[in-house]
């Protein structure tokens, strides 16, 4: 059974600066459990068959002026039947007043009523954003996510292959630390995984030897970043002579993630080869493949091992 997550109200006001017009206890002990938002139109005009009392609820002018259109009295009934449905949150947008019968209204139910000075549209879409990364599917893995070139890249291995120490090399020629030793996934969209730290370790990195360090405060906030897609999964192991690497990379691998496919390879680690080196070359050479340009098939074609015309992404 998926696990269901929520996000306090706390943290929504925060995050979006809201203003509160009534609020029946503490935000932090509200939660909203749904990334979906609703326009309440259809329900103002006393439709609610089909209504979703999970979702949080946004006004904008359309609703209002809907509403204008009623009398005083005519507009605290529906107001009140519209609360009574019982949404975990309405936020009035684009700077409105509040008319005093849905001030009532949310005070008589108990339901938090919030204003925006954001345009309705443009905070909808931030604030479905804003949902889908608090209430994503998520997992934990143990690895290294940096940001290499520009390309999400999760470094995975055994404890001891040597992760910490390649992230350290990536930060000193210019690359940036997202998470060492915990990362957190999440599936934000169907074809999207981003990955994050926990806030208790975020920037701390553990060098055998040394010890703990705090890269940001080592190496400056430029080193560092606070979340990134992933792009690309990196699996690091010490090298096994009695098997077979890849060496033309004419296969393409992927890593389930959350039922994501995440490109994925396998490098292998043992003394003399630059391992810092080589994932910066395999950034590129992915950004490249996401481009359409694959090195592999065009040396085939210069030896006349493949004909030009061939469909590269059924090879």
């Amino acid at each position: 059974m998926a696990t269901a997550y929520e996000v306090t109200l706390e943290k929504i006001i925060q995050a979006f600066d809201l203003k509160v017009l009534a609020l029946p206890k503490p935000p932090d002990e509200i939660f909203i459990r749904s990334s979906d938002v609703n326009r309440p139109g259809l329900q103002l005009a006393g439709f609610f068959e089909v209504f979703d009392e999970r979702r949080t609820q946004v006004l904008g002018e359309s609703e209002i002026v809907f509403m204008n259109r009623y009398t005083e009295e005519e507009a605290k009934i529906r107001y009140l039947e519209f609360f009574k449905a019982n949404p975990p949150a309405v936020i009035l947008a684009k700077g409105l007043e509040a008319p005093q019968s849905m001030v009532d209204a949310a005070k008589q139910t108990g339901i938090p009523l919030l204003t925006t000075t954001e345009n309705t549209s443009t905070f909808i879409s931030s604030l479905i954003l804003f949902l889908n990364t608090e209430l994503a599917p998520r997992l934990t893995r143990h690895g290294v996510l940096m940001e290499v070139y520009g390309e999400g890249m999760l470094i995975m291995g055994d404890s001891g292959v040597g992760k910490s120490e390649t992230a350290v090399e990536l930060i000193k020629r210019g690359h940036r630390l997202v998470a060492d030793d915990a990362v957190e996934l999440r599936k934000i969209t169907a074809q999207r995984i981003s990955g994050t730290s926990p806030d208790n370790i975020r920037h701390f990195l553990e060098l055998r030897g040394i010890g703990i360090i705090n890269a940001r405060r080592i190496f400056g906030m430029g080193a560092i970043k606070s979340s990134v897609d992933v792009d690309l999964i990196v699996n690091l192991e010490l090298w096994d002579d009695n098997k077979v690497y890849d060496r033309m990379g004419m296969e393409d691998h992927y890593t389930d993630i959350l039922g994501v496919q995440v490109p994925s390879i396998t490098i292998p680690v043992k003394p003399g080869r630059n391992i810092a080196v080589i994932l910066e070359v395999a950034a590129m050479n992915y950004r490249e493949k996401k481009l359409g340009y694959n090195a592999a098939y065009e040396l085939l074609q210069r030896l006349g091992m493949m004909d030009i015309d061939t469909n590269w992404d059924t090879f």
